[in-house]
């Protein structure tokens, strides 16, 4: 397990115009002029958080997810976003993890948002993902998810905790910004794990503003990066693999939590 580079990219997203998105994340990604191991942009990067998959959604492998697997191989860099599409009968808000050799991993969005009716236009996921970036594990999860602490909760087993790192992409509207940035600061702190949480900024297609808020956190709860409000933001931080062995070495929290199953069966 070495240090872990982490860049946060924090913007304005373009209501249900995804080439724009597309074009605008291109401009943005170039920026980045520095190593790093992992990308993290807004969730639905290229549509904004839109319920319309008759217009937004793509088909399985489709030109976004084409986007971003150039973008993983140019920059050396697993990328993880989230867009809408269809496969099946069904249509999901699916995180993308893509990697710099082409293979991506996908986690589907379990807490669909139920104020936006989002649960009734797309179909919750029932699995969980790790993702292993140079010896960390990394657990990516949805905006929304970051509600219910048992779905994302960390597991210590025979010396192994479940994940190294937890990561939010968001797209969570200002005036809520007070229980973004507690909640990422709490997942931190209760499941011994860094965080990361990127969100976006603007006005949505629904006139909901945006703050972003975008952070970055240690397994201590303390905020090692957090984005200006309101303001675009490329930031690139560094996770310690020594710091974060060293803390859960001296402080063996995980050895009391409790053990537990979930039921994820539709």
């Amino acid at each position: 397990m070495q240090d872990l580079s982490v860049t946060l990219i924090q913007t304005n997203l373009f209501w249900e115009e995804t080439q724009r998105n597309l074009d605008h994340f291109d401009k943005l990604l170039g920026q980045i002029n520095e190593p790093t191991d992992l990308i993290l942009l807004p969730e639905t990067f290229n549509t904004g958080f839109s319920i319309n998959p008759a217009k937004c959604a793509e088909p399985v492998d489709g030109p976004s997810t084409h986007f971003l697997r150039q973008k993983a191989r140019d920059k050396n860099a697993v990328i993880m976003a989230t867009l809408l599409t269809c496969e099946g009968e069904g249509c999901y808000n699916r995180l993308i993890t893509m990697h710099p050799d082409g293979h991506y991993e996908i986690y589907d969005k379990r807490h669909l948002f139920r104020l936006s009716e989002e649960h009734k236009i797309f179909k919750r996921g029932y699995q969980k993902l790790i993702v292993d970036v140079k010896g960390w594990k990394i657990s990516p999860f949805t905006c929304y998810d970051l509600r219910f602490p048992v779905w994302t909760k960390n597991t210590y087993r025979d010396g192994n905790y479940g994940y190294d790192l937890l990561v939010y992409l968001a797209n969570w509207p200002a005036v809520r910004s007070y229980a973004w940035k507690t909640l990422l600061i709490a997942r931190a702190m209760e499941n011994q794990s860094c965080v990361a949480g990127v969100n976006r900024i603007g006005k949505d297609g629904h006139g909901y503003w945006h703050s972003g808020d975008s952070m970055a956190i240690d397994a201590k709860g303390n905020v090692v990066f957090a984005a200006d409000e309101g303001s675009e933001a490329i930031q690139t931080v560094s996770f310690s693999a020594q710091d974060l062995k060293l803390f859960r070495d001296s402080y063996t929290l995980g050895m009391d939590w409790d053990q537990f199953t979930i039921n994820a069966k539709p």
